[in-house]
């Protein structure tokens, strides 16, 4: 496998108070624990239960563990995770953060190759095919405490609980699908901002419905933000880049960057019945077919994903593409967007 050099994408795990509806949870009887310990076994149980998003499983044979590869219309799935309840959802979730990931958009994308996902059983697992994977830049990735990553079009992650790893799949897999289908890049503000859409959902009938307002992590961090005066202006919010505040160490800022680009993001496509829902499609597609009114280096930086991006890439960038779709009175724009945050944490504050 060649490894290119691209931009790092991580998830820093949080505990996530998760929401999920139990319906339509495939049953396990007794009499299939016994087959259920070997992958044919699973292969056996996942096609007996004719699962709508689940077009193949085959068995994977690695050097990390007994695994089996399972196919949907847009992702191979490859997996030494061998947990039965888990496995009958996880096509389907992929599918439904897809759909969710072409909603943010005026039009659907579609891929002729499917996305690749790795899901491991344990850390170690991942810890060596993370070496593997990314070579030289291994020593960055290994850092993730608890989560996933996103790394030249490719997702790894492994088990942390039903509802935490599928929470960093939704997240990365944002990551993993616009690296592949935007001829420019994203800025990080708007690339974390929307990837934190698809970390909460409801499970129903056996689809994924995310619920990017029940976010109650990220929530907690804006109130937390809000409250202790730590508001990262909205001029400078656009043009940051998280590493800048991860270089630092500091905690406050890192909650404060990923909170209130959440929030943003949510700001565009909701504030005001989604007056500027119109505005955020168009920076986003712009994005998409690299329409953007920005620089011919930074054209060259947007469109090339083996160059690494910078602070000042970012800065120029986001502040651009924001001014030209959204608007640069930022005064006025500050204002309506801190009232905005108010407003979706007012509930937070009730339950004191």
């Amino acid at each position: 496998m060649t490894v290119r050099p691209l931009k790092i994408t991580l998830l820093f795990l949080m505990p996530l108070a998760l929401i999920g509806c139990s319906s339509s949870r495939p049953q396990v009887t007794p009499s299939a624990q016994v087959s259920l310990k070997s992958p044919q076994g699973l292969i056996n149980y996942l096609k007996g239960h004719r699962l709508p998003t689940l077009r193949d499983a085959q068995v994977w044979h690695n050097s990390y563990g007994d695994g089996i590869i399972l196919t949907t219309e847009h992702y191979k799935i490859y997996t030494t995770l061998l947990d039965p309840l888990i496995l009958a959802r996880v096509a389907g979730f992929v599918e439904s953060a897809y759909a969710g990931y072409n909603s943010q958009l005026p039009l659907s994308l579609d891929t002729q190759n499917k996305f690749e996902t790795y899901l491991f059983a344990d850390r170690k697992q991942w810890a060596d095919f993370t070496i593997a994977l990314t070579g030289p830049q291994a020593k960055v990735y290994l850092q993730v405490k608890a989560g996933a990553y996103a790394h030249n079009g490719i997702c790894v992650a492994y088990n942390i609980g039903r509802d935490r790893t599928f929470s960093v799949l939704g997240h990365e897999g944002w990551h993993q699908f616009n690296s592949r289908l935007f001829r420019y890049r994203l800025p990080s503000c708007l690339d974390e901002g929307i990837a934190m859409l698809f970390e909460t959902f409801r499970y129903e009938n056996g689809v994924y419905r995310f619920t990017s307002a029940e976010n109650i992590y990220r929530l907690a961090e804006l109130k937390k933000t809000l409250s202790d005066s730590k508001v990262i202006p909205l001029g400078q919010l656009i043009r940051l880049d998280p590493g800048q505040a991860l270089r630092v160490e500091d905690s406050a800022a890192i909650s404060a960057f990923y909170s209130q680009a959440y929030a943003l993001v949510r700001f565009l496509r909701e504030d005001n019945y989604g007056r500027r829902l119109n505005d955020y499609h168009d920076m986003l597609f712009g994005g998409v077919e690299g329409t953007w009114p920005i620089s011919t280096e930074d054209c060259r930086i947007a469109t090339n994903r083996n160059i690494p991006l910078t602070v000042n890439w970012n800065s120029r960038v986001g502040g651009a593409i924001f001014e030209e779709y959204i608007g640069s009175d930022y005064e006025q724009l500050q204002k309506e967007y801190i009232s905005f945050c108010g407003k979706i944490v007012y509930h937070l504050r009730k339950r004191r």
